[in-house]
């Protein structure tokens, strides 16, 4: 009876399970109407936030919009450019060792150890240099959700805490002004603190701090979550195995072009997607890649409520009449474009056939 029931589950699972022509072509457009959603009340944030994470609400602070005003705030053209070979000074450092990864603000010296807030597209990282080595510690925390103010009364390195002082805010849509996120404060003067032992957590010794492995669906415990032999920190593709095959390769030749910019070594910086599509998760690209499921219910928290995505590449549409033909729509940077591909002599050959800017 046993028997009869694990055949009937491992029969149910199968039939149940999307093969790659399931997940990778698409018979006909989706016209799925996209619906915004409802932003997180100041409420539904404390109740959603990482066990990890402690809110403080101060009685005195700076403002959400006092911060914005001040932040860009515009003087003479002279005083601004001084102002910015000041900071580019002040954080000349943190640009060299991180290969300008990262935008940074409120530096702090610590004998010998520098701190100093890094953010990129995938959230914020506390940054820190020491003795000439370098470590990125993400911090977990949605910009959807959380504002750190730019300039902070009190030092952020204290007592074995990160404290950052900001507010919880919400993504406003602008009007005219397509794909343009601005923010607004729902809940002024808090205190954000992080255990640093909590932060700096990497139980797999691999160069991620737990945190981002978590958040991003990496293996927080195996340096080499995919099991391809190539430390997550050096894997450009640390989610799955790299495969060689003509799909694979057309989801290679689709992929955003940097030009000869080498992005290797650039261990911070990810295009995330979102794509079930196992020929897309089979890349081998030429920089740092991670993948997000389609599924809401399979995402991680993070990646539930923060648009990391700025690029995509659909599924593929089939030629009825051609076998050698297919149709794919790629998008970002405000625009969508649609090709036909077609396989010849083991290459892909590509010519656009429509786009769309928005």
């Amino acid at each position: 009876m046993k028997y009869s029931m694990l055949l009937l589950f491992i029969l149910f699972f199968v039939s149940c399970s999307k093969n790659p022509e399931e997940n990778c072509f698409i018979e006909k457009e989706d016209k799925t109407i996209y619906e915004e959603e409802k932003p997180f009340t100041a409420q539904q944030i404390l109740e959603n936030k990482p066990d990890y994470l402690e809110v403080v609400s101060l009685k005195n602070y700076r403002s959400f919009r006092q911060d914005s005003i001040e932040r860009n705030y515009f003087q003479d053209e002279e005083l601004e450019e001084i102002k910015w070979e000041k900071k580019k000074e002040e954080y000349k450092d943190f640009k060299e060792k991180f290969d300008d990864q990262f935008s940074c603000s409120n530096k702090q010296v610590l004998g010998s150890a520098q701190y100093c807030l890094g953010e990129n597209n995938l959230g914020y990282w506390l940054l820190k240099i020491e003795n000439n080595k370098t470590n990125a510690y993400f911090l977990g925390l949605s910009f959807s959700h959380y504002y750190f103010n730019e300039i902070q009364k009190k030092p952020m390195i204290n007592k074995g805490f990160l404290e950052l002082e900001g507010s919880l805010v919400k993504i406003v849509k602008v009007a005219g002004l397509p794909g343009y996120d601005d923010y607004s404060a729902i809940a002024d003067g808090k205190l954000f603190k992080i255990k640093l032992e909590d932060l700096m957590k990497d139980s797999d010794d691999d160069g991620y701090n737990d945190i981002f492995e978590n958040g991003f669906g990496l293996n927080p415990d195996r340096k080499d979550s995919d099991g391809d032999g190539i430390d997550d920190f050096k894997d450009l593709n640390p989610m799955f195995k790299s495969e060689k095959n003509k799909f694979t390769q057309l989801y290679e030749d689709l992929l955003p072009d940097y030009g000869n910019e080498n992005l290797r070594d650039h261990n911070y910086f990810f295009e995330v997607f979102i794509s079930d599509c196992d020929y897309f998760h089979q890349i081998n690209p030429k920089y740092h890649v991670l993948f997000i499921p389609e599924d809401l219910k399979s995402q991680t928290d993070y990646v539930k409520i923060t648009d990391v995505s700025r690029h995509g590449i659909d599924k593929i549409k089939k030629n009825k009449n051609n076998p050698d033909i297919f149709y794919i729509n790629s998008w970002g940077s405000g625009s969508s474009s649609d090709f036909s591909a077609e396989y010849k002599n083991g290459k892909w050959v590509l010519t656009m056939v429509g786009q769309t800017v928005s």
